[in-house]
């Protein structure tokens, strides 16, 4: 298939949740605003997210209670303020942690909601606009917000704890609970809706500037979602939503046991029945919110690897044939003409069928440089072996340290091809380095981490994979890029056409 139209450009990868902010947590607010300025002042065309759903235990936006729902803790407070259903003293009544680098998750899980609560205690749900949100969003916002009911009032626990009347959706039961819990209903509904329209302001207000919205459409949905409570029959769980088999990575270079992600498999052949309904409303929820969609773990669509829910690690799981062309058909049937970078990686050797089918879907690729210097210089990551210009090169991701971390611990030995390649002599130079060595490639998009434009070490790491505890917690001060610095970049934009 022809690859789609993109303009070359570069662009930041940045978490909405790291941005900067007086409440603890980046949000869609003037900080988010000021980061599109930043964008336009450095000669930028892309601001990458990470993806945007509510999350729960271990606060990993790969491990989402939605498929479809925005993240109530990016919801800018100050807006609300200025809508008069806040006031500035209310919002900072409330203790949203001590540190301004780091997110605290903890004090947001306390306190997010109560605040939240509030502003909807003074809105007004006959709004038109809000009506008509509910009305084009039944589909799927009404179930969210009963199961966001449901689990605050079973204490936070998993739908699969839940009384066995309700965790089985038993009609009378849950018509009962529509009833009485109508008003807690409503509060997250009104959550969706505040996301929805404050995102929509800021990605007109970005595209306006000429920055485009580069989303993170997850794979795989957290075991506890509404999706699997909803709809169970879409994936390999049995009566009491409990799943024999969990999705997990194989193990590799950078993990020896590989990582057990633990979320459910798809019912890809029940999926395939109905003309991956689920899925293709996924995507356009998607294209409302994002002008480029970064489609994680696209592996997965030819293979998915799989191991014992109770395993402890991956060495002993076991792969499960994916749908392949028929679901990437039927996504692209409802793109409306937005762009899709696949996240491809995962070994060229090992799963032969991701190459074929890639170049079938007309999606961009992606390469990363960080794990392109291993002293082989036919190595698909090395900018002189790709193919063509329509693929998205990373520096480095999300899921790996920073430039400054990942190489700070390498011998002179093992640096001596990447200090041949670079024409540099020093492990200071690396990052800049790499950096422009992403901007001169012929790839269509280069994106580079915040973290790494600051040449961080790995304190800013953003998700060490298999951990829970330290992850998706790095944030921006507000005034960290130097001058000299941003000349620089706005240099290399220049210099490679970007």
């Amino acid at each position: 298939m022809e690859g789609q139209e993109v303009a070359r450009g570069s662009g930041i990868l940045l978490a909405v949740s790291s941005l900067p902010s007086e409440y603890g947590i980046g949000t869609l607010g003037d900080a988010a605003f000021h980061f599109v300025d930043l964008l336009v002042d450095l000669k930028q065309k892309y601001w990458q997210v990470l993806p945007v759903g509510p999350t729960s235990f271990g606060d990993s936006p790969y491990q989402s209670l939605s498929a479809f729902a925005g993240n109530p803790y990016l919801i800018d407070l100050d807006q609300l303020a200025r809508e008069k259903l806040l006031t500035p003293e209310e919002i900072r009544n409330y203790y949203w942690g001590t540190q301004k680098s780091a997110i605290d998750y903890a004090a947001l899980f306390e306190n997010r909601t109560l605040v939240l609560q509030k502003a909807f205690g003074r809105f007004d749900e006959h709004e038109p606009e809000f009506q008509q949100f509910v009305e084009e969003n039944r589909d799927w916002v009404e179930d969210y917000g009963l199961y966001m009911a449901l689990k605050v009032s079973n204490g936070n626990q998993n739908w699969q704890s839940w009384p066995e009347n309700i965790q089985k959706k038993q009609p009378v039961a849950l018509a009962k609970c529509r009833k009485e819990m109508y008003n807690n209903i409503m509060f997250w509904v009104f959550c969706q809706y505040k996301f929805f329209q404050q995102w929509g302001k800021l990605r007109e207000y970005a595209n306006s500037k000429g920055i485009q919205l580069i989303g993170d459409v997850p794979f795989y949905v957290g075991k506890d979602s509404v999706d699997t409570w909803m709809h169970p029959e879409q994936f390999l769980l049995d009566e009491n939503g409990e799943a024999a088999y969990v999705a997990a990575a194989i193990p590799d270079k950078f993990s020896e046991t590989g990582q057990v992600w633990g979320n459910p498999l798809y019912n890809w052949p029940l999926m395939q029945e109905d003309g991956f309904s689920w899925w293709k409303r996924r995507m356009q929820i998607s294209t409302k919110l994002f002008d480029v969609i970064r489609m994680d773990h696209f592996i997965g669509f030819v293979k998915n690897y799989m191991v014992p829910k109770d395993a402890t690690d991956a060495s002993g799981g076991r792969w499960m044939k994916g749908p392949g062309r028929k679901l990437t058909d039927a996504l692209n049937s409802v793109l409306n003409g937005t762009t899709v970078i696949a996240d491809d990686y995962g070994g060229k050797a090992l799963i032969p069928g991701v190459k074929k089918l890639l170049a079938k879907t007309g999606w961009l690729d992606t390469k990363v440089l960080m794990f392109a210097f291993d002293g082989d210089p036919s190595n698909e990551h090395l900018p002189h072996n790709y193919p063509g210009s329509h693929t998205v090169v990373y520096a480095g991701t999300h899921d790996n340290d920073t430039i400054v971390g990942y190489f700070r611990d390498k011998t002179e030995y093992e640096l001596a091809y990447l200090y041949e390649y670079l024409n540099i002599s020093s492990q200071e130079e690396i990052p800049d380095a790499l950096i422009r060595c992403a901007y001169a490639s012929i790839a269509d998009i280069a994106v580079i981490q915040m973290q790494d434009l600051l040449k961080l070490g790995n304190e800013a790491r953003m998700n060490a994979p298999s951990t829970v505890g330290y992850n998706w917690r790095w944030r921006l001060n507000k005034e960290q890029l130097a001058e000299s610095r941003r000349a620089w970049i706005r240099n290399l934009a220049a210099v490679y056409r970007r």
